[in-house]
């Protein structure tokens, strides 16, 4: 059959991918998850828990639990990649339509420009800290005004910045290479700094006594399940930004079965090796040095200087690079191609995503673990749950995984809606956030008081956004028999 798509509509970036060009074994995609998963961000996640009261096996087994919900859409949004090699944007066009895709694409985009913000910021506050312990002082001065951080951090920031920038312009495909080279060496890293903090601790004993705050006499007793289940949301939440663009790379896949298994055995394995390294080395800070280090990056600072700091400059620099790369620049590039794909290339795509990742000030989301988890990492999961919802209703439940795939890059076609816009997504997509609303205004400290009802279910934000757009599309577009295959 010809494929003859509207050329407003496709470039060579979002374009489906055919079968010979899909090359992503399981390996590649195991690869893929060792590389995103082994990164700051992840080891301040589960560290982040023993700041909040929990124990280390607590910490553990709420992080393994939260990847093993996010793997489910997290492989079921991974199928139509893999069976018709498009993106998310082209995707999202199914179910929201031609132009009501961009909603969910821009969405997701922003997210990806705001993680790609903090991940250059810990690169950056890496190498300002190692600076500081290879000098043996402090550098940079007073913080700067508006900016709230001092001159040597900025310029450090701006240079890890301006690496990745570079590495925009080598294209999707060296992000393949790039962690099939990085996931070896980071897993070896991660258990490196596991050993030392074994023996500078006095074994696993002493670096894992550090009790529950939750248990009776404890400065928490009683409030056990008012921490871990947000924290649970704020693990799904952590890759509920994956779990809606993973298309963007099972696209790449050879076969349904290397993406379903190389996802099973990359995320939620790695995910829960590298929080038992973060949470044990950080029991082991209190030990150590007397006071809980939940930052690698300052806790590496504090290590003192020499080969060994060289080594972790380099370890984190690869860790920060392999996720960076492939998690936070694929995903908004594609949506901004999909805006203008005759314009847009995913070099510009990159560039819009590194300079809107400066305009966030991320430094902010991270001066509190509380922050990090509780308003950053629900907040953004109370608006993409309801878009993952969607997609998996309109693709599994009401198309029975058939698309059209030369309607999805067609102006008028089955995708074509109202005006390109499906109004049943779009209304479903707001309702379903509306719920949260009001909890994230209180986290954020925007508003002071909403009743206790409203911070209970933005508890469970992520799965009432997702249960309720995916139920709700689902029953409208059934009773409208608005489905188009």
């Amino acid at each position: 059959m010809t494929f003859r798509p509207d050329p407003d509509l496709i470039n060579d970036d979002i374009r489906p991918v055919p079968p010979e060009e899909r090359t992503w074994s399981v390996l590649s995609m195991a690869s893929l998850w060792v590389g995103m998963v082994v990164c700051v961000p992840t080891y301040m996640l589960a560290a982040g828990l023993i700041e909040q009261g929990m124990s280390w096996s607590q910490a553990i087994t709420t992080v393994m639990l939260g990847n093993l919900v996010v793997l489910f859409p997290m492989v079921l949004n991974g199928h139509p990649g893999a069976k018709y090699g498009v993106p998310f944007p082209v995707l999202a066009r199914a179910s929201f339509g031609i132009n009501g895709a961009h909603l969910p694409s821009i969405l997701r985009a922003l997210v990806a420009c705001g993680w790609f913000g903090i991940q250059t910021w810990v690169g950056g506050s890496a190498i300002y800290h190692l600076l500081n312990g290879l000098l043996g002082v402090e550098i940079g001065g007073a913080p700067l005004p508006l900016l709230g951080i001092n001159a040597a951090q900025a310029l450090c920031f701006l240079f890890f910045w301006g690496i990745q920038l570079v590495i925009v312009y080598r294209g999707v495909e060296s992000i393949r290479h790039l962690e099939l080279v990085a996931a070896p060496f980071l897993i070896v890293m991660g258990l490196v700094l596991l050993g030392w903090a074994y023996l500078k601790a006095g074994g696993f004993g002493e670096m894992l006594r550090t009790p529950s705050q939750f248990v009776a006499g404890g400065p928490r007793e009683g409030e056990f399940w008012s921490v871990f289940f947000p924290s649970l949301t704020a693990m799904v939440g952590f890759w509920a930004t994956l779990s809606l663009n993973i298309p963007d790379f099972t696209r790449y896949a050879r076969s349904q079965r290397d993406q379903v298994l190389g996802q099973a055995i990359g995320l939620p394995t790695t995910m829960t090796l590298f929080a038992f390294i973060g949470v044990a080395v950080t029991s082991a800070t209190v030990t150590i040095f007397g006071e809980t280090i939940w930052d690698p990056t300052v806790l590496l600072g504090r290590m003192g200087g020499g080969f060994g700091v060289l080594v972790s400059l380099l370890a984190l620099s690869i860790a920060t690079l392999s996720t960076n790369i492939a998690a936070n620049v694929v995903s908004p590039a594609n949506a901004f191609i999909n805006v203008r794909p005759q314009r847009i290339t995913f070099r510009v795509g990159g560039l819009i995503t590194a300079g809107l990742g400066i305009a966030i000030f991320p430094w902010k989301l991270l001066e509190t673990s509380g922050g990090y988890i509780f308003t950053w990492l629900i907040g953004y999961s109370a608006l993409l749950g309801p878009i993952g919802g969607i997609l998996i209703a309109d693709y599994f439940l009401l198309r029975a995984t058939e698309l059209d795939l030369e309607g999805l890059y067609r102006k008028q076609g089955p995708y074509t809606y109202t005006k390109g816009f499906n109004p049943i997504a779009v209304l479903c997509l707001i309702v379903a956030i509306v719920p949260n609303l009001p909890g994230f205004l209180h986290a954020a400290g925007i508003v002071s008081d909403v009743g206790a009802t409203w911070q209970r279910i933005y508890t469970y934000a992520w799965f009432v956004g997702f249960f309720l757009a995916g139920t709700l599309y689902w029953v409208c577009m059934k009773a409208t028999s608005s489905i188009e295959r």
